[in-house]
């Protein structure tokens, strides 16, 4: 998911992008980073958690709206007719490769968190089109909560090349549990939801797919099958 460990010239690792999308979102992040972050400790992220959830939460009917089956997930198909309700400029291969990279289970399907994933990814990379889409779904604090979410990551990339390592998740978390024995437990366990690929670096797409588990996006889709 994060891509793949390559070395330098002078012997240190090189992280390198999977896929074009995946090169595209380092990119937009190194640039975003250049703004710098509002956030000031993981504990402010933490606090947003509840805005977060109720909006990201009210995505449900948007969602429902591009699921034209009501199977709980949106296939290839139905993916590119919501691109096109959006008006969103996406090649078919670009299309794909969302489809592709948010598709974590590989089921052929985005299901709800997937799909919230996704259009955070179109988000940080379409940023022309970002008022468009955020008119079209009709959810005005949808925009601010994916700003919220990408200066979240810039936050953690200290470095700002577009991966968060384990030595940046120690130091964002040792800034709000200054002194507290706990604080390395806590950052290695926080990476450790990150890091899907277990390949020592997070990107943006794993950062936010962490997220929708911590704030419970997960459970909304448990208890629809119940």
């Amino acid at each position: 998911m994060g891509g793949v460990t390559g070395v330098l010239a002078n012997g240190s690792p090189q992280h390198l992008p999977e896929t074009k999308l995946d090169s595209k979102m380092v990119e937009a992040m190194q640039k975003r980073a250049l703004k710098g972050s509002s956030m000031r400790s993981f504990n402010t992220i933490i606090l947003k958690f509840q805005k977060i959830d109720e909006s990201l939460r009210n995505c449900k009917t948007i969602f429902e709206k591009f699921d034209e089956d009501s199977n709980g997930s949106i296939d290839q198909d139905e993916l590119k007719r919501c691109f096109h309700t959006l008006e969103l400029s996406s090649s078919e291969e670009e299309t794909r490769d969302f489809f592709e990279a948010c598709d974590i289970n590989e089921d052929m399907g985005i299901n709800f968190n997937e799909f919230i994933v996704l259009l955070c990814l179109v988000y940080l990379l379409e940023e022309k089109t970002a008022l468009q889409v955020r008119l079209k779904l009709g959810s005005p604090k949808l925009e601010e909560t994916f700003e919220t979410l990408v200066d979240a990551f810039v936050f953690l990339d200290k470095n700002k090349d577009g991966y968060v390592s384990k030595g940046e998740m120690v130091e964002a978390i040792n800034v709000s549990n200054s002194g507290e024995k706990s604080s390395g437990r806590i950052a290695m366990k926080r990476f450790e939801e990150m890091d899907w690929d277990r390949n020592g670096m997070v990107t943006f797409k794993e950062f936010l797919f962490a997220f929708t588990s911590w704030i419970g996006i997960d459970d909304i889709e448990d208890e629809d099958e119940k």
